[in-house]
């Protein structure tokens, strides 16, 4: 079974690319927003939402290579989180797309001795292991990192929780891949020789992935662009629609 895409609206192409025990369907307000004026397609990574019985692995080169089989060659690929992490492997691993943007999205988001802006491994650790006792209450936990911070965490964690489990119920295994690529990606040797134009999109009361992170990141690379969203947490296009699309917008519309 191949990989579950939605295809909606007409216009030049965007793929969008969600995070962590997610799937597409996260991105409703964002789609509704641009569907009139482009060609979204919304990607259900392996193993999540309508790409549950397929039978590609959730490693950053699989994923890209099956996404880049059912999306059009000159596409703006939008990733978020876990989904900015395929999105920026495929782009400097050979995959034709017009741009990158990376929403809330890091190349490497484990703190390091040369990288102090990630995230404790230890996290990713306990997250690990509380799939294995309560996947349940893990997922929920999780959910309540990526909205805390944000301006209107209660309406992005409601907007979360309703989403993650509206597909049916992510298989463990795949959430465990998952959190083992967060854990051990790190892409920052790529970004010099990234070749298309990108926007970096951060919100500035994200605690999962810290603007400085991202800003950083995007200062490796050239022909970039660094943002960041304020008031906003780790999902911006749900509660700041109009500034995520705003910040698109050098990329959308590259020729004004």
């Amino acid at each position: 079974m191949s990989l579950h895409v939605d295809v909606t609206g007409s216009g030049p192409d965007i793929v969008l690319l969600h995070g962590w025990a997610m799937h597409g369907g996260v991105f409703t307000p964002l789609v509704e927003r641009l569907q009139d004026r482009f060609r979204l397609h919304v990607v259900d990574l392996p193993g999540h939402g309508g790409s549950r019985a397929c039978d590609i692995p959730l490693t950053l080169p699989d994923s890209a290579t099956a996404i880049a089989r059912v999306v059009p060659e000159d596409a703006l690929w939008c990733g978020w989180s876990l989904g900015g992490l395929v999105a920026l492997y495929a782009a400097s691993h050979g995959t034709s797309m017009r741009s990158l943007a990376m929403l809330c999205a890091s190349p490497c988001f484990v703190r390091k001795e040369d990288w102090r802006w990630g995230m404790s491994p230890e996290i990713f650790r306990d997250f690990a292991t509380g799939l294995r006792d309560d996947w349940r209450g893990t997922l929920d936990r999780f959910l309540a990192l990526e909205a805390f911070g944000s301006e209107h965490a209660k309406e992005e964690l409601r907007h979360l929780r309703n989403a993650v489990l509206a597909r049916g119920e992510p298989a463990a295994r795949v959430l465990a891949d998952g959190l083992q690529l967060l854990e051990t990606s790190d892409l920052r040797g790529d970004l010099p020789s990234l070749t298309i134009p990108s926007a970096w999109i951060a919100g500035r009361r994200d605690r999962l992935v810290d603007p400085r992170a991202m800003e950083e990141a995007a200062s490796l690379a050239p022909n970039t662009r660094f943002s960041t969203i304020d008031h906003a947490g780790h999902a911006p296009f749900l509660t700041h629609v109009d500034a995520v699309i705003g910040a698109l917008q050098p990329l959308l519309h590259p020729s004004e």
